[in-house]
């Protein structure tokens, strides 16, 4: 059996375009890209943290150290220049990989550079 994992996630990241004009995709900074492990045309989902959508989308390798988010075509109707977005890829893996397995987090900040990095997520509750 196969379990669908999350594999990598870019959190809280700025978008910096928005390109209705353009073939559909999400423009991602290479060195964002690589950090993450998520190679051109790998699907992605993307969450908007300003206005809760949520739509799957490929990536594309924008410059490297451009900093650039741009969500294109029909997708650049779900998020605009300065919204907040997380971006994730998913792995399926079977139950022996599961065992060792261990997400790679990329965390930025406002200009979309590299802050910290991590594989796990801590739970915080609420006080």
């Amino acid at each position: 059996m196969q379990r669908v994992m999350l594999k990598t996630k870019i959190h809280r990241a700025t978008v910096t375009h928005s390109e209705l004009d353009y073939e559909g995709s999400c423009a991602i900074d290479g060195r964002l890209l690589d950090a993450a492990g998520i190679h051109e045309y790998e699907q992605i989902q993307i969450y908007n943290i300003n206005n809760g959508e949520r739509f799957t989308t490929y990536a594309i390798r924008a410059e490297e150290g451009s900093r650039i988010i741009s969500v294109n075509g029909a997708a650049a109707h779900k998020a605009s220049p300065d919204d907040l977005v997380i971006i994730c890829a998913y792995v399926g893996l079977d139950e022996k990989e599961l065992a060792t397995y261990k997400p790679n987090l990329i965390y930025v900040d406002g200009d979309n550079n590299i802050t910290r990095r991590s594989s796990h997520i801590p739970v915080q509750m609420a006080s």
